[in-house]
This record gives structure tokens, C-alpha cells and sequence, in this order.
């Protein structure tokens, strides 16, 4: 299986992503299914699924909203991650996507703490700022198109508690076809938002360069 990676060994990539790396069986056969899919790409890499987990832990998480949800690996990790009384709201528009999802979040047992709501993720969003849950969430992770990011990570902020985290991935997507270089003109919003993130004195900020960039953020 390839890995979704910025490190450019692939030898390297399995050794931290499956040598090192502890994945239920549950995960490695979503995984696995879902890289037979043409949008296959799009899933997170394992890292970057443990990375979530980790944070739950470290924040003793909650509450979470994931935006992007596709065949549901990382809600999956997320959720198992998550106490009994957590709730993760996963945002998606793909009934046939969020389908496969399902099937592997009932075998682990984790359904009861995953909110489906199968709507475009801007209207859930406003929805729960308008129902009064701003800094309520602990972390808010974020994997969908890439134009309305902007959008999101102002919805999240308003969401998240203080010291909560905001995690998006694909950050460091201008990258030249060979990887080779890094180029971010070739994204001109992600890289505007990074900037933007970096100079927010609401925020504390740093990219973790696992799968194609995790910009994690800490609301202050």
C-alpha cells in the first residue's frame, strides 16, 4: 500500500507508518479498502490518524467536530479514542462515502459517539455557533475541498474551547508533481491561510509535516 507522506523513502514511510506505528486490524482493512477506491488519495495516512488519537488523549477530549469525513478512518480513530460519553459531529455530503464508514465504526463499537450529519459542513457549523455551543468543542479537525478552508477554521475557532486545538490537513500541498520542491504559489489559498494563521493573535500555530502537512492550532 502507498503511503500518503511527505517523506520521500518509501522504505522510511512504512517503517514509521506500520513498523513502528500500532493500527487495529479494524484500521488497516478501512485503509485498505479505501485505497481501492479512485478518491483513495484522499484518505489521511496512519501517522496522521495516531496524531488525532494522541491529541484527544493529551486534551482529554470530549467534544470534537471532524469536516471531511470520506470513508470515516479518521473518525474511526478519533472515536476510539474518545470516553464513552464523547461525541464527535462528523460533517460530510457523501451518503456512499460515509456508508463505508459506518460499516467499520459498528464492528468497533463506536458508533453511539459519532453525530453523522450529511449536510454541506459551513451550514453545520453556522447551525452550532447559532445554538450557543462556541467553546464547547475540544478539537476540531479538518480534511474537506480545500477553497472554503478559510471559512472553516474562523467557524472552528469560535468553537473550540480555550487551549482547544484545530487540526487541518493538507496544508503543504504546493508541492512540485516529483515532491522534489516546494513551491506554495502552486496552492495560493492554503498558503494564504497558513500566513494568516501564523500572524492571528488569537492562535498559537505549527505545521506537522506528517501526510501533506498537519497545521495544528491552539486557540489562546
Amino acid at each position: 500500500m502507498a503511503f500518503k507522506t511527505l517523506l520521500k523513502s518509501e522504505s522510511l514511510a512504512r517503517y514509521v507508518n506500520v513498523d513502528v506505528l500500532h493500527e487495529t486490524d479494524l484500521q488497516r482493512r478501512l485503509r485498505a479498502e479505501t485505497a481501492k477506491l479512485p478518491q483513495g488519495g484522499m484518505q489521511i495516512s496512519a501517522d496522521q490518524g495516531a496524531l488525532l488519537s494522541m491529541l484527544i488523549a493529551l486534551l482529554d477530549a470530549r467534544r470534537v467536530i471532524e469536516i471531511g469525513t470520506f470513508t470515516g478512518y479518521s473518525a474511526l480513530c478519533m472515536a476510539a479514542a474518545l470516553p464513552p460519553e464523547g461525541m464527535l459531529i462528523a460533517c460530510d455530503i457523501s451518503e456512499e462515502w460515509t456508508r463505508i464508514g459506518r460499516r467499520y465504526w459498528k464492528e468497533a463499537g463506536v458508533e453511539s459517539k459519532i453525530d453523522l450529519r450529511l449536510a454541506p459542513a459551513q451550514q453545520t457549523l453556522d447551525a452550532l455557533i447559532a445554538q450557543g455551543q462556541s467553546n464547547t468543542f475540544d478539537l476540531a479537525f479538518i480534511d474537506a475541498d480545500k477553497d472554503p478552508y478559510p471559512s472553516y477554521y474562523e467557524a472552528c475557532l469560535q468553537l473550540v474551547r480555550k487551549n482547544g486545538v484545530i487540526v487541518m490537513d493538507n496544508v503543504l500541498m504546493g508541492r512540485s508533481p516529483d515532491a522534489s520542491q516546494f513551491d506554495p504559489a502552486k496552492d495560493g489559498t492554503l498558503h494564504a491561510l497558513n500566513m494568516t494563521i501564523r500572524n492571528d493573535d488569537r492562535a498559537e500555530a505549527m505545521i506537522a509535516t506528517v501526510g501533506a502537512g498537519f497545521m495544528i492550532v491552539r486557540k489562546k
